[in-house]
């Protein structure tokens, strides 16, 4: 039987960039949900999304430094005219810190839909893959991950039903969506992969 607690975990140091706010109850808790901004090495920033027990508010103070281990967590919204997923990190610990940036992410799931292999313009291969990851209930989360170069053409190989193990980051990506209304800008999450080994492979060859 799987190890849950290794599946999904999520390791941040970054800033608040603004109040915390009531997200939903659960189970008699009140959780509440605030942007953190990571930075990476780049210079770039990430801003995500940090869902915490009501008991975690006194430790979030907007534009003050702070560390967190916890686990990535997804859900289907309806809300307005399209259906999306939803991407957040929640927090199992959290305190002030004043360590450098990081974001760490590791992972263990399935492939549940068949990649999605493609090409930047300057011709940089990219793969788009969708993780299954099993929660505690019997539930599981549905988490975008892309990958790069020779990676990435290793994994427009793997079928649905792959297992594979993971690392690398968390981070935010905005687009622009044409809807009825013009053009919208919004904001996706996904997985970045640096390290990937494969614990039961499932050749694509062959699956429709």
């Amino acid at each position: 039987m799987d190890d849950i607690g290794t599946n999904n975990h999520v390791q941040l140091c970054g800033v608040p960039v603004g109040e915390a706010e009531y997200s939903h109850s659960a189970r008699t808790q009140d959780f509440f949900i605030f942007p953190l901004e990571v930075r990476r090495l780049s210079g770039n920033t990430d801003t995500l999304n940090v869902v915490i027990r009501e008991d975690m508010l006194r430790s979030v103070v907007p534009y003050e430094k702070l560390c967190l281990t916890g686990e990535l967590r997804t859900f289907n919204s309806r809300r307005g005219d399209w259906p999306r997923l939803v991407i957040t990190v929640f927090a199992r610990h959290i305190e002030p810190c004043g360590d450098e940036d990081m974001n760490l992410v590791r992972l263990r799931g399935t492939i549940c839909r068949p990649p999605k292999a493609r090409a930047t313009p300057m011709g940089r291969d990219i793969c788009d893959l969708m993780l299954a990851v099993n929660r505690h209930y019997g539930r599981s989360d549905y988490l975008p991950c892309i990958c790069w170069g020779a990676r990435a053409r290793e994994a427009a190989l793997w079928g649905v039903g792959t297992r594979i193990s993971l690392a690398g980051r968390v981070q935010s990506r905005r687009y622009v969506k044409l809807t009825e209304e013009g053009a919208v800008e919004r904001t996706a999450f996904e997985v970045s992969m640096t390290e990937a080994a494969v614990e039961y492979a499932v050749s694509a060859a062959g699956q429709s």
